[in-house]
């Protein structure tokens, strides 16, 4: 169908939904919708790149993240929790145990999220079994493990946390460049899986 210009407001009972079609296999995958009863959904606002299997194939962890530009201002969430990672050793990476699978929680692009200006980690449930002393490294690769070392990427410290308890709220000291790979790593030693722990991890940016 032609692109179509309307002069009057667009009405229907059945709601509006905006899709993509995969030009391989034909599956449709919704985008944005407005449902019959008014209700919105922006699916495609997203991290380009989520966290890597490392994370999400974690018994019990749950990983979610939103982009939405509002004005001049971009925002980057990313909602975690830690349950079924594990921690080890102080700088190590956090993801799941004894596995090559990547672990990074995202990638920042300047044309999903613009450039980062600031951001926060805020605590929503206290860590437990794992280290609670809970950090956030960017790195320019996307192949950093758990259990392995921060330092053996090209990283930049972004949030030097200390022990996260519920209700803590810590700021960014660095922000990642265009195009890094988020990382949640220890800042000290205990080699456990993680058996409760909410984070939620806000970035604001703008398009430069």
């Amino acid at each position: 169908m032609a692109n179509t210009t309307f002069s009057g407001p667009v009405r229907s009972e059945g709601g509006f939904t905006s899709i993509s079609k995969n030009a391989t296999t034909g599956a449709i995958s919704t985008l944005s919708s407005i449902s019959s009863t008014g209700v919105t959904s922006f699916d495609a606002n997203t991290l380009s790149t989520e966290a890597g299997t490392g994370i999400t194939t974690g018994s019990g962890t749950i990983y979610r993240s939103a982009v939405q530009r509002m004005g001049g201002i971009i925002t980057t969430r990313i909602l975690i929790d830690l349950t079924g990672l594990r921690s080890t050793g102080s700088g190590d990476i956090i993801g799941v145990n004894g596995t090559a699978l990547v672990c990074h929680i995202g990638q920042i692009t300047a044309a999903r999220n613009g450039t980062i200006l600031t951001g926060s980690m805020e605590c929503f449930e206290a860590p437990a079994g794992g280290d609670p002393d809970i950090n956030i490294h960017s790195a320019t690769e996307s192949t950093g493990v758990e259990d392995g070392a921060i330092s053996g990427l090209s990283e930049t410290l972004l949030v030097n946390s200390g022990d996260a308890t519920l209700g803590s709220k810590v700021f960014f000291s660095a922000v990642p460049a265009a195009d890094e790979f988020l990382y949640l790593t220890t800042g000290a030693a205990t080699d456990a899986d993680y058996t409760a722990g909410k984070l939620f991890i806000e970035m604001m940016g703008y398009e430069a």
